[in-house]
């Protein structure tokens, strides 16, 4: 069940100039957004968190599924995750012979992300973040960020400003950042599900004329269903949404479930060019998929968002403590697309397969041990970005 969320704070009291005054202005309220607020709080700065939405239960845009190092390393609320996966399964086109990926650890748990958002606002303002929601960021004017409030517009004068808004980020665009150009749109429907007596299973689909440049999806953890499909927007034969309803009639791991008159529905852009080069200056920086913090290949961008917005906050802290010159010079996404290299090559490999004889020759390489093995290290492996967090309660603890 997810917790009450929290009653929006005010933008605090104008200062000089008929502008707020705070450390930090972070924009957008998804989980990168939340973690790096609520540790720069608990560091002792003054953090104005604000979000367009309001509500943070209500428009989700992400699947919400966390990797095994994520919850290895991030104490997420357990009564916000869903049952533990170890099985994936991965169909050509023809959805006939699908490769089984069983791993003996929890790989993957999907998490309840309207629970999740609202537990971890109402954590970062019992440390102390200034939230306010219903307040759509509006630009960046002679040295003050322009918001538009519940009671309408107001300046804010920040030592510093962080872009947790999105793939399409305004915040990149008046620092003068890199902006994603690598873009996949997906969608999905979420509902409940009884259990059917199979094991939790992840089944991905990989059919270019279904998801073109990527993959459709269906995760059945016998709590939730999640049914989805996303590739490159301008390869989809007749729209996404046609091509939703088509996967939708036929997706696997899903016979004898009822898919109820009404389901929670998802979308959005998702960037796959890998993370960004430019994603810091010195006013301020970009995390999560404002800083295309996200898996070139499989998309995922949980483990990363939360990961760079610990390395966001270190940085940051280390800004407003010490009064550096060049606070932000070593956040740069340059060093950090190493990390990416391996990635990067597999989906330029992927955007390329556009018909599905070519799919299903792939999975001719997929099938044998080696093949197998490669997905497995994709798929289950232990590499994390940009690296382990610093030891801190979680912004989602309790």
């Amino acid at each position: 069940m997810s917790s009450a969320a929290p009653a929006p704070a005010p933008a605090a009291r104008p200062g000089s100039g008929g502008a707020t005054r705070t450390d930090v202005l972070v924009v957008g309220a998804g989980l990168a957004g939340l973690h790096v607020a609520t540790r720069l709080a608990r560091q002792g700065h003054d953090v104005l968190l604000v979000d367009r939405r309001t509500t943070l239960a209500g428009a989700i845009r992400t699947t919400g599924i966390f990797v095994r190092k994520t919850l290895d390393d991030f104490p997420l609320p357990e009564r916000h995750l869903g049952p533990p996966i170890r099985r994936m399964l991965l169909y050509p086109p023809s959805l006939s012979r699908p490769v089984a990926l069983v791993s003996d650890r929890d790989e993957f748990r999907v998490g309840d992300m309207a629970g999740l958002y609202e537990t971890s606002a109402a954590v970062a303002v019992e440390a102390g973040v200034r939230l306010a929601l219903g307040t759509r960021y509006a630009g960046r004017h002679d040295g003050t960020y322009h918001l538009a409030g519940r009671e309408g517009p107001f300046r804010v004068r920040a030592r510093y400003v962080v872009g947790a808004d999105g793939a399409r980020s305004s915040v990149a665009r008046d620092l003068g950042l890199d902006r994603n150009r690598h873009l996949l749109v997906g969608a999905e429907e979420v509902f409940p599900v009884a259990p059917n007596g199979e094991p939790p299973t992840f089944h991905c689909v990989l059919d270019p004329r279904v998801a073109p440049g990527y993959l459709a999806w269906a995760v059945n953890d016998g709590e939730h269903a999640h049914v989805g499909v996303a590739g490159y927007a301008d390869r989809f034969p007749d729209g996404l949404r046609r091509a939703m309803e088509r996967f939708r009639a036929h997706a696997p791991g899903l016979k004898g479930v009822r898919r109820p008159d009404t389901v929670e529905r998802r979308g959005g852009p998702i960037p796959v060019g890998g993370v960004l080069r430019r994603i810091g200056c010195a006013d301020g920086l970009l995390v999560g998929d404002a800083a295309g913090a996200v898996s070139p290949l499989t998309a995922g961008g949980l483990d990363p968002c939360l990961r760079l917005s610990d390395l966001a906050a270190q940085v940051l802290d280390d800004a407003l403590r010490t009064g550096a010159p060049h606070p932000l010079t070593h956040y740069s996404g340059a060093s950090l697309r190493s990390r990416f290299r391996g990635r990067l090559a597999l989906r330029t490999g992927l955007a390329h397969i556009r018909t599905p004889a070519a799919t299903t020759a792939a999975f001719t390489l997929l099938r044998t041990p080696p093949g197998r093995a490669a997905a497995a290290r994709i798929l289950f492996g232990d590499r994390s970005f940009p690296g382990r967090p610093v030891p801190e309660p979680s912004l989602v603890s309790g």
